[in-house]
Order: structure tokens, then C-alpha cells, then sequence
């Protein structure tokens, strides 16, 4: 793991180094590995997203993806954030609340809009609760936590409702297009026949 140093905020740039560039390889159908080390430089500490650290870019469920895409202008804050919750947090060099906190302010230096910043922001303060220590403290924040989520709430609930109701739909569909396709994907392997593989659809609300 790597290390974390104090420095002087007064001497200091805050954000990103220059060179920092996004460099992953594929693992599986959510997951990524950093291949290059990422480093950020918050008003006190120094931190490197280590090679072989993996991450899902931005958490979020496949009823907001349209709003708050996986990956975009925020993809090395979701990148360090995933480093600090799954690294930094657990190992007692940052609290929860000041992991979320370094994610906003890496937002805001990427170029992120005041909005879409704070709702991402809020949104990992309300999944903090779900973390062991997650509770600590969050109240002293909950007095901005609680706006930004009224505000975004009307925005995002009505399409995200549909989009929950159409996702297992259209996985219905694609399970009876696939049964068929299996039917005769059978048939044709027991009859020794050339046949191609048929990729059994999935329901995932993680996208």
C-alpha cells in the first residue's frame, strides 16, 4: 500500500499531477485494474492510486446512468475515491468523511459542474452509511447532504422509476429471444452439428 504523507498547504498546488493519466485493463464486466499510479495532491496529503488497484469508476446503479454516467470529465476522482474507501479508509489514514470530501474537491478541479459535483457527493455520503464507521460524524455534514438531495430527487426519481420498470422488461424480452436460440443451440449439439455459443442474457441493476 502506499504511503501518505503530510506536507505544507502552503506551498503546495492542489490536484491531479500533470502527467496523471488514465492507463486500465478490462477484468471483468464492472471492474478495471490501474496499470499507471495516479497521483493526488490534497491540501494535506499526498495520494498514489497504486498499479493493480481496481476500481468501478463511478458507483452507480443502471437507474442513474443517464444522469451520472460511469465514467466522464470525473473519471480519475471516481478512480482515487475507490482507492481511498477500499485502501486508505480501512487502513486508518483518512476518515469517510474526508474521502468524500477529497472526491468533491478533485470534481471541482477536473472542471465538474457545481451541481453534478454535489449530487455525486451527496450520493456517496448517503452509501457512507452503509460502510462500517459510515455513521461517524455524518450528521455534521447531513445539513448539506439533505438540500442536494431534495433538489436532486425530483430531477432524477421520475426517470429513473421508468427506466426500473423498463430494464426487467426488456430483459424479459431478451430471455425469450434467447430460449429459442438455446433450443435449437441444443439440438444441434447433440446431433454433432457446427453450432455457436449462445450468451444467456442477465439482469443487472449494477451497470
Amino acid at each position: 500500500m502506499q504511503a501518505v504523507s503530510a506536507v505544507d498547504p502552503t506551498t503546495v498546488v492542489l490536484g491531479f499531477e500533470d502527467d496523471t493519466t488514465v492507463d486500465v485493463r478490462q477484468v471483468d464486466d464492472v471492474t478495471w485494474e490501474v496499470l499507471r499510479p495516479l497521483v493526488y495532491q490534497a491540501a494535506w496529503d499526498r495520494f498514489v492510486v497504486p498499479i493493480g488497484q481496481r476500481t468501478d469508476f463511478a458507483s452507480v446503479p443502471r437507474v442513474f446512468v443517464w444522469l451520472l454516467p460511469r465514467y466522464g470529465r470525473y473519471t480519475k476522482a471516481a478512480i482515487l475515491h475507490d482507492y481511498l474507501w477500499r485502501v486508505a479508509v480501512p487502513a486508518g489514514r483518512i476518515s469517510l468523511i474526508d474521502a468524500d470530501g477529497i472526491l468533491r474537491q478533485a470534481m471541482r478541479e477536473l472542471g465538474v459542474p457545481f451541481l453534478r459535483r454535489w449530487i455525486m457527493w451527496a450520493a456517496v455520503r448517503w452509501g457512507a452509511l452503509t460502510k462500517p464507521g459510515g455513521r461517524d460524524g455524518w450528521l455534521s455534514q447531513g445539513w448539506q447532504v439533505l438540500p442536494v438531495s431534495l433538489v436532486a430527487l425530483p430531477i432524477v426519481l421520475p426517470a429513473a422509476a421508468v427506466i426500473a420498470v423498463t430494464l426487467p422488461v426488456f430483459y424479459l424480452a431478451e430471455l425469450i429471444a434467447w430460449v429459442p436460440l438455446w433450443i435449437a443451440h441444443r439440438a444441434q449439439v447433440a446431433l454433432g452439428m457446427p453450432t455457436k455459443t449462445v450468451n444467456r442474457p442477465a439482469m443487472r441493476w449494477k451497470s
